[in-house]
């Protein structure tokens, strides 16, 4: 009975040997990011599309066998065009909130783009390491677009003092649309008998105000005693977060004799 329970109890630490050999053999995998998403921050968009000066709301599901040790985000510019007003912006950043040192966070951030960031296309890269020094990373490609754009700019090159001229454009605003502001002076123009120095510059807000996507139409009188010669306008469509879009053009005003 001696020699069976003596057989018994090296065949239970045989098995134990084992098994902690087992567990210690074991290779964990690396952990698992999916649904990674990313757009404007305001409406937590995630259609890839972002605005200067806004910021960027970011998130992903991470699966893992160990806990997380580390998330790093990194976004840099693909071989963009530094623009007028803009600087060259690259992100960096790693982050061990004690949210993410778990098995399974779910990674939400929002970063802020600043209004001088380059339009165009950025690459983002989300990495995950583990405790165990396993590491996986997911990628993907971010719009940065200008929160206020104008296009399809259309005016008359000329106009006869004395009457007007039309001008249009479409407005883009992803926070609304605040004001319009037209602006129109003379480039060193003579004023001759019976002229008088022009300047225009008047504030659309009417049936604009509030709005993301509308289209500008407005005719624009010139005084008959306006000075002929060429004319500067300048126009500014700023938003309900003070961002602006400023579109320049020249326009001939003509004598009517």
């Amino acid at each position: 009975m001696n020699k069976l329970k003596h057989l018994l109890l090296i065949t239970l630490l045989g098995s134990a040997l084992f098994s902690c050999q087992d567990d210690e053999d074991q290779i964990l995998e690396a952990p698992i990011i999916s649904e990674f998403h990313f757009g404007d921050g305001g409406s937590h968009s995630t259609d890839g599309n972002a605005y200067s000066g806004t910021d960027l709301h970011l998130e992903a599901l991470i699966m893992a066998q160990a806990n997380i040790s580390s998330i790093t985000l990194t976004i840099h510019g693909h071989d963009l065009t530094v623009g007028e007003g803009e600087t060259e912006w690259d992100y960096s950043e790693t982050f061990t909130d004690s949210k993410y040192l778990v098995r399974n966070p779910v990674f939400h951030e929002h970063v802020d783009i600043p209004p001088t960031a380059p339009k165009g296309e950025y690459h983002v890269v989300l990495e995950v390491t583990d405790l165990t020094g396993q590491t996986s990373e997911i990628e993907g490609h971010l719009h940065i677009l200008a929160p206020v754009s104008v296009s399809d700019l259309e005016m008359d090159e000329t106009v006869e003092r004395g009457s007007d001229f039309h001008l249009e454009f479409m407005i883009q605003a992803v926070h609304g649309i605040h004001q319009i502001s037209v602006d129109i002076h003379g480039h060193g123009i003579a004023i001759g008998e019976g002229e008088t120095e022009w300047h225009f510059d008047q504030i659309f807000e009417e049936g604009y105000h509030g709005l993301t996507e509308a289209e500008f139409h407005e005719h624009i009188d010139v005084p008959s005693t306006a000075p002929a010669g060429e004319y500067h306008m300048s126009i500014t469509v700023e938003d309900e977060d003070g961002n602006t879009s400023v579109q320049e053009a020249h326009i001939e005003v003509t004598s009517n004799s």
